[in-house]
Formats: C-alpha cells, sequence, structure tokens
C-alpha cells in the first residue's frame, strides 16, 4: 500500500505541474479544459501559478520524506479544486466538467491525503557493529 501511496502521491504532485504550465503558455485552450472559455488572460497566469507552487510544494515535502506533512498539505489543498469545482459552475461551465475534473480531483486528493496520514512510520532497526546481512 505504501507503494501505491507514493505513486499516487507523485501524481498529484505533478498533475498541477503540467497543467500550470499549459494555463501559461496557451491559457485560452487550458480554461476550455478546466472548464471556462471567457476568462482575462491574468487569470490564466495567476491559475498558472498556483497550480505550479501547488505541486512543487507537495513534491517538496514528499521529497524531503515529510508523509505526514504531505499528507496535511493535500487534505487543506483538497479546497482547491472545489473552489475550482465552484467557479467552473458559478461561470456557465458543465455540471460534467466540474464534477468530473475538479470533484474527482478533490476526492483523489482526499483518499491519498487519508493514506498518508494513516501510515505508520518504519523505524530501522539499528544492526549490531560489525553485523552482515
Amino acid at each position: 500500500m505504501r507503494r501505491f501511496t507514493t505513486v499516487l502521491t507523485v501524481l498529484i504532485g505533478l498533475f498541477p505541474l503540467t497543467f500550470g504550465t499549459q494555463f501559461l503558455f496557451d491559457g485560452p485552450a487550458a480554461g476550455a479544459g478546466y472548464g471556462i472559455t471567457a476568462a482575462a488572460g491574468g487569470f490564466f497566469v495567476a491559475k498558472g501559478i498556483r497550480d505550479i507552487v501547488l505541486g512543487l510544494n507537495l513534491l517538496a515535502l514528499f521529497a524531503l520524506k515529510q508523509r505526514r506533512a504531505t499528507g496535511v498539505l493535500m487534505a487543506i489543498s483538497t479546497l482547491v479544486p472545489i473552489v475550482d469545482m465552484i467557479t467552473v459552475l458559478s461561470h456557465g461551465g458543465t455540471v460534467a466538467t466540474a464534477l468530473g475534473i475538479h470533484g474527482l480531483t478533490a476526492l483523489v486528493m482526499l483518499f491519498d491525503a487519508s493514506l498518508l496520514l494513516r501510515e505508520r512510520r518504519t523505524v530501522e532497526t539499528p544492526q549490531p557493529v560489525g553485523a552482515h546481512s
């Protein structure tokens, strides 16, 4: 289960980096995938940077082997796709996009956060000096 959680956490950290980069370099196309087509250019840049920073924060904590802290940050960060879902619904986007992309993302993030927070620390037992395995 730990390996599954590791892969899922890395993917959840990488996805916002790709989405954020899309928003920076091709905002209108990324906006359509987000669920809102008519948005000001400044929105695209702000969303792009937000997504990149979110992904980097998750990956940095995880790379530093702070699995519990990553779980806490991920649980808090589920507010991002929840607010994205509300934004899509309140700005003419479809219910399918709002729930299928943003709602599902929030659920996967909460699931992964719960897995990270439920993990038990593995403590390595020290080997006596001169012991061979």
